[in-house]
């Protein structure tokens, strides 16, 4: 039998054929190496970026700190404005807000609630029931209230009721009957967790001077007492690629040489928390 042989026109394409196709798979490879080198190097500046400004926003925290504890005339005072701070790395922004100007949610006398809520637009008989539900929750018994009352929370088909105890996040509000998110919103910014003397009229702020004002009028008189300086200490930092971060810090300052601070919050801004700064 005669043999079939190809013609070497026919080889040599077949041969080129081969070739333009390992260079065609060594170009995809190629490509995939650098689009991944490519990426490692970026999500490695995304982390560099992020703990650039994570560092910075707390190192103006503890900065913030340090002038709230100068003794000269210098000190910076918790008064809601903005400062600006250069770092090599980064900008930040610090402002300081006073504790002392809220309410203290889990001291404040029923009558200082409900005088709170009226001055957030709700009317007066809503605010006082809502007013003494908070107290049942936080069981305290203050101007001959129960301190719990479950009932209504099983007759409206809650699976809880008052736990008897001081509230421990603001979120929890909204576990209390009656409290609508509408007027949560409206409430978070005028009350505290972390102090435990009604404000002075002239040191709230404007909606709590207002109430404390009308309870005045009204011959109501609230015992005042001495309680350290609680400031809370927002610190956004963004570096220079452009990494955004936010540091809140609730610190209570103490004439104590020796332990003239104590931190009693420290945590990241997230925005998909409405509390977060509020607390």
């Amino acid at each position: 039998m005669p043999r079939t042989t190809r013609p070497p026109s026919e080889e040599r394409g077949f041969a080129l054929l081969i070739v333009l196709w390992s260079l065609a798979l060594l170009a995809l490879i190629g490509t995939a190496v650098t689009a991944a080198g490519r990426g490692d190097a970026l999500v490695a500046a995304n982390l560099r970026g992020h703990a650039v400004a994570e560092a910075a926003a707390d190192g103006a925290v503890f900065t913030a700190i340090f002038h709230l504890i100068d003794r000269s005339a210098a000190r910076w005072t918790a008064d809601g404005r903005a400062r600006p701070l250069r770092l090599p790395d980064a900008a930040v922004q610090v402002t300081l807000w006073d504790e002392h100007a809220k309410v203290p949610f889990n001291y404040a006398p029923v009558t200082v609630l409900a005088a709170l809520l009226v001055q957030l637009g709700v009317d007066a008989p809503t605010a006082a029931a809502l007013a003494a539900r908070i107290a049942a929750w936080r069981g305290q018994a203050q101007d001959g209230l129960p301190t719990a009352a479950p009932a209504p929370y099983l007759a409206a088909g809650r699976g809880w009721g008052p736990p008897g105890r001081p509230f421990r996040d603001l979120s929890e509000l909204s576990l209390v009957l009656g409290m609508q998110e509408a007027l949560l919103a409206r409430l978070v910014p005028h009350i505290t967790l972390f102090t435990s003397r009604v404000p002075a009229p002239a040191a709230a702020d404007p909606v709590v001077a207002r109430a404390l004002a009308r309870l005045a009028e009204g011959g109501v008189k609230l015992l005042g007492f001495d309680e350290p300086p609680v400031v809370t200490v927002v610190a956004t930092a963004v570096a220079v690629g452009g990494a955004r971060f936010t540091r809140i810090a609730t610190a209570r300052i103490s004439a104590s040489a020796a332990h003239p601070f104590e931190l009693l919050d420290w945590r990241e801004d997230d925005p998909s928390d409405r509390f977060a700064n509020a607390r």
